[in-house]
């Protein structure tokens, strides 16, 4: 028999916990929520964590406030799953998040202080070190074990350099990131050129992995950078669209040079524009 919903007099927070397990409930809940285990919702994390970015990006702060509660309905999502396993639930997800800010920051809920940014920056790389060397006891630990596997692989090689650079493990200067991108890039095309393609396509990511170090030198985020390019081909891409339909035809029913030429038209715009 169904149930209503939980009150919308509890508090909101409160209200959600209890939606969750109503949907995982084994007698009356929702047969999609009850086959999920973390594994096949972390998908859904990963994916609603880039549309909370998205909305940022869009500078929507309605859509932000859509995302942000979808971003916390996963949280929810695993915390419920957990609890019905006898590992944790919601409160130990928060009670863990609260203590690790007020230890990170004893400048600000203890009698810390810090004489720079800079100097804070060290200090909270230092109690994260003394996090993951606790997590480390009993084994060895590298240096790089707390880096997640599921980050996207340019973040993730971003911060796997960032993290053997603050030991000494870097290049000397910029410019020798860029000679051994030059010496990368020689490899890949040595190895297109040999009709190899299985080595090709991993000296693709060794390519992929110096630029990746040099966005890091560079104190740009790659991902940011290729958003940027993405969203810069895709508006260009759509003059292009928009150009062939005045003349009555589609990419497909088009050629290689007319696009070509509608591109660098759409090229030329934006620079007219930039230089208003």
């Amino acid at each position: 028999m169904t149930r209503p919903a939980p009150p919308e007099t509890l508090a909101p927070l409160d209200r959600l916990l209890e939606i969750m397990a109503r949907l995982r409930d084994p007698a009356d809940g929702c047969p999609w929520d009850l086959e999920q285990t973390f594994a096949t919702v972390a998908p859904y994390t990963v994916e609603e964590a880039y549309e909370v970015a998205d909305a940022i990006e869009r500078n929507d702060l309605a859509d932000l406030k859509d995302e942000l509660g979808d971003l916390l309905f996963q949280v929810v999502f695993h915390a419920r799953m957990a609890e019905e396993r006898g590992a944790f639930a919601f409160d130990d997800v928060a009670r863990a998040i609260n203590d690790k800010m007020v230890r990170r920051h004893p400048h600000v809920f203890a009698e810390e202080t810090y004489a720079s940014l800079a100097h804070q920056k060290a200090g909270w790389e230092e109690l994260k070190a003394a996090e993951r060397q606790q997590k480390g006891k009993g084994g060895p630990a590298s240096l790089l074990d707390d880096i997640p596997v599921g980050l996207p692989a340019l973040t993730r090689a971003v911060k796997l350099s960032k993290r053997a650079a603050k030991v000494g493990f870097v290049w000397p200067d910029i410019s020798h990131v860029v000679d051994k991108l030059d010496e990368e890039l020689g490899e890949l095309k040595a190895e297109i050129a040999a009709g190899d393609f299985e080595k090709a396509r991993q000296e693709m990511g060794d390519v992929l992995f110096v630029v990746a170090n040099l966005a890091r030198t560079l104190e740009v985020d790659p991902e940011d950078s290729l958003r940027f390019t993405n969203a810069k081909f895709v508006r260009r891409f759509r003059y292009v669209e928009a150009r062939l339909a005045e003349r009555g035809r589609t990419p497909e029913q088009s050629d290689l040079a007319e696009m070509d030429a509608l591109w660098d038209e759409a090229k030329a715009a934006e620079r007219a524009k930039a230089a208003e």
